[in-house]
């Protein structure tokens, strides 16, 4: 491959960036510490056909969004993102899908002093098999240890780190002894671009029934605040509908006054017993499932019993 100059490097990178925001509504703000090429290269392949991956240095990025601004002004709300070693995933496919292939590609690796623990590392209770020579790096860390047949044993589970912790030295060097490899590490998705809105990946994991959800809790508060302070809104004329029928019943079963709503609660009213033979026509259900029982029964026979007895003495 003949290699260019830095400046034509550079007006094709430029040109591609720009080509790739003129060809994909989509994009990825993606975080790529600790990722080597290796891995960035088996991260290409997986996203083959859904996705295209750039990388470059910040300042050139910036550059590029800013000279293709005049053609799409949304892209400024990609500039106070561009921080730190990121890149961009252009895609049109899914977001959600293109986003679990991302995360998916991740590798484990070793931790190493000096680093950011990007997950919380507990060690647990175990035989380490080291030899006792080793005691002073469990001592160092106050982790709890006991010597069983002639191995080092850790007594509980130890949570060695938090989530954010910079890796000690101490902790680095037990950790690859033990040969434990805690972090795994991938491209992360910081913000995603969706035709000229920048947001949250959090988002992407909203389901509809969550929406669904929130949306009824919403109405639910509207009702009840138009209702409270007497402003009739779309979502508060049904409740106040009801309630206003409600008054009318209320009303028309202590006065003569009658409408057809009301003729069936007169009835009720006017004939107390029919309470009785509707709940009756209601629950034929249950004495059926407590049939089994049978208790009346037995205590029936029991008194029989007993009575046949008393006849048999006085005779």
């Amino acid at each position: 491959m003949v290699r260019v100059d830095k400046s034509t490097w550079k007006a094709n990178y430029f040109t591609k960036i720009t080509k790739l925001f003129d060809d994909y509504n989509r994009c990825f703000i993606v975080g790529a510490d600790n990722v080597g090429s290796k891995q960035m290269q088996e991260i290409r392949m997986a996203l083959r056909g859904c996705a295209v991956v750039l990388m470059g240095k910040n300042t050139m990025m910036r550059k590029a969004i800013r000279g293709h601004l005049e053609n799409i002004p949304a892209l400024e709300k990609l500039l106070p993102h561009i921080v730190n070693n990121v890149g961009f995933v252009f895609t049109n496919e899914d977001l959600v899908e293109v986003r679990d292939k991302l995360l998916a590609n991740k590798k484990k690796a070793p931790a190493r002093a000096g680093a950011l623990a990007p997950c919380q590392v507990t060690l647990p209770a175990q035989n380490t098999g080291l030899g006792p020579e080793k005691t002073s790096f469990f001592q160092a860390l106050q982790i709890p240890t006991k010597i069983s047949r002639g191995t080092i044993e850790i007594v509980n589970d130890i949570q060695l780190m938090r989530e954010g912790d910079k890796v000690g030295a101490s902790e680095a060097t037990l950790l690859n002894m033990l040969n434990v490899s805690p972090f795994t590490y991938g491209l992360v998705v910081e913000q995603v671009y969706d035709e000229g809105t920048v947001f949250s990946p959090k988002v992407l994991d909203i389901t509809d029934e969550d929406l669904t959800q929130t949306f009824q809790e919403a109405l639910g508060r509207v009702a009840a605040l138009s209702l409270s302070i007497g402003f009739p809104t779309i979502v508060s004329v049904p409740h106040s509908v009801v309630n206003a029928f409600r008054r009318l019943l209320a009303i028309a079963a202590v006065t003569d006054i009658t409408f057809k709503e009301a003729d069936t609660l007169k009835q009720y009213l006017a004939d107390p017993s029919k309470f009785a033979a509707a709940a009756a026509a209601a629950a034929p259900a249950a004495p059926v499932a407590e049939a089994p029982k049978e208790a009346p029964k037995v205590e029936e026979e029991e008194e029989e019993s007993d009575e046949d007895y008393g006849m048999g003495l006085f005779d």
